[in-house]
């Protein structure tokens, strides 16, 4: 029985892991996307301001 529940225990952390490594990716590609159109949709000639 023990054995059983090890097992289970298992597969749903792997499944856990994997859903999380798969949200990370989707966030990932949508911030580059999301900086790749501030990018782009800049003005021209602006110059970067700090502060």
């Amino acid at each position: 029985m023990v054995p059983l529940l090890l097992v289970l225990l298992l597969a749903l952390l792997l499944f856990g892991a994997g859903f999380a490594v798969k949200a990370l990716w989707w966030i990932a590609v949508i911030v580059l996307v999301l900086w790749l159109v501030g990018f782009v949709a800049r003005p021209k000639g602006s110059t970067a301001r700090t502060g």
